[in-house]
């Protein structure tokens, strides 16, 4: 199992978010809060409040922002689509994904990446732990009472 994960490591080129992930960063988020003010402070995360991002296009009717990484070393960067919409409780939904420009493998970077944005658009948002919801339950209000 541990060598799966170190060949993913070695080989990989890239990362998403899903809400079954075992790896915490890669569990996206679902928000309590309003869909403008998790666009606006995505917007201005990838628009460079975060070292070495900037957004190559944002549409918010779509709910998309394109962005690049560059990387420290090297000037290798990466591309990274971050998908902002509501879901089918009216909740605010952040989907990141995250692919390398080369052909070389990533060494995770892009897990780090993408882990890295959601814990500053939480930090940003000033999101409280009753603002993000488990992605995978229902809302209480919507299971049946027993």
């Amino acid at each position: 199992m541990a060598l799966r994960g170190i060949l993913r490591g070695l080989t990989g080129r890239g990362a998403e978010t899903d809400p079954t992930s075992r790896d915490t960063r890669l569990v996206g988020r679902t928000y309590a809060i309003p869909f403008d003010t998790v666009w606006g402070a995505a917007t201005r995360l990838a628009g460079g409040e975060l070292k070495r991002w900037n957004i190559l296009s944002a549409d918010d009717l779509t709910g998309v922002i394109a962005a690049g990484t560059r990387a420290r070393f090297f000037g290798q960067g990466d591309r990274v689509k971050i998908e902002i919409g509501l879901d089918e409780n009216a909740q605010t939904r952040v989907d990141v994904s995250a692919t390398s420009r080369s052909d070389r493998p990533d060494f995770r970077r892009n897990r780090r990446a993408i882990g890295r944005f959601l814990a500053k658009l939480d930090e940003a948002l000033g999101a409280k732990p009753e603002q993000i919801l488990d992605a995978t339950r229902k809302p209480s209000w919507i299971e049946p009472r027993q």
